[in-house]
């Protein structure tokens, strides 16, 4: 029993780190006319005019500030000091909930399942492994009961809009959005923003799939 115990358990728990090293895949949509980077500087403000001076808007315009740097960009102290202001808003839904239906196994007569058919011959003629306490579906009867689950799917969306400080044209409009499992924004808005980013400013009016990586811990 314990040998059997052990070798379920080594596939779970692959299962599970795969589950924790899967890559966050987003859509991102770019439209652009961003100048060259010359100088300019830049401002980050919300939307939403509730998220002004909170602390978590401002972790997440960290993240944003971070990236423009490293095209050339230079943050300001306020949007009249700058040169762009850009505008962030990001969100999470509700979640949607996703049934996936598997085919099912029937029990053994001892609580196994048997996915191999080992017959023997004796005294009285051909017998089968099942015939000694194992049971196999694909020799009686088929797969069982499917199998029913269900879990939540939530879509996360982070919207960039860059205009220039002097006479409000945009220059730089984006989205990013994505499916997953998990619905926090600690999680969800910094591979948003690293995805938004990725390949800066990005051809005008094309939507490309960007795939991140899983940060290493350390």
């Amino acid at each position: 029993m314990r040998r059997t115990l052990f070798a379920l358990a080594a596939p779970l728990a692959m299962l599970a780190l795969a589950a924790c090293t899967t890559p966050f895949r987003a859509d991102v949509a770019r439209f652009q006319q961003m100048p060259a980077p010359q100088g300019q500087s830049f401002y980050i403000q919300p939307a939403d005019d509730e998220k002004s001076g909170g602390l978590e808007f401002a972790t997440y315009a960290n993240l944003v500030a971070a990236e423009l740097s490293q095209y050339g960009y230079a943050a300001a102290s306020s949007a009249e000091d700058a040169t762009l202001v850009v505008t962030m808003e990001y969100s999470v839904d509700n979640g949607r909930e996703r049934i996936v239906t598997s085919p099912g196994y029937h029990r053994g007569y001892w609580g196994h399942r048997s996915l191999f058919y080992s017959p023997y011959y004796d005294r009285f003629g051909w017998r089968s492994s099942y015939y000694r306490g194992w049971y196999d579906p694909f020799f009686d009867g088929g797969f069982g009961y499917p199998e029913v689950r269900s879990y939540t799917l939530y879509t996360s969306e982070l919207d960039l809009r860059i205009a220039r400080t002097a006479d409000g044209e945009p220059v730089f409009e984006g989205r990013a959005r994505a499916r997953s499992r998990n619905d926090a924004l600690t999680e969800l808005v910094p591979n948003l923003v690293e995805a938004m980013f990725t390949d800066f400013p990005g051809n005008s009016g094309e939507e490309v799939r960007i795939t991140v990586l899983p940060r290493e811990e350390g």
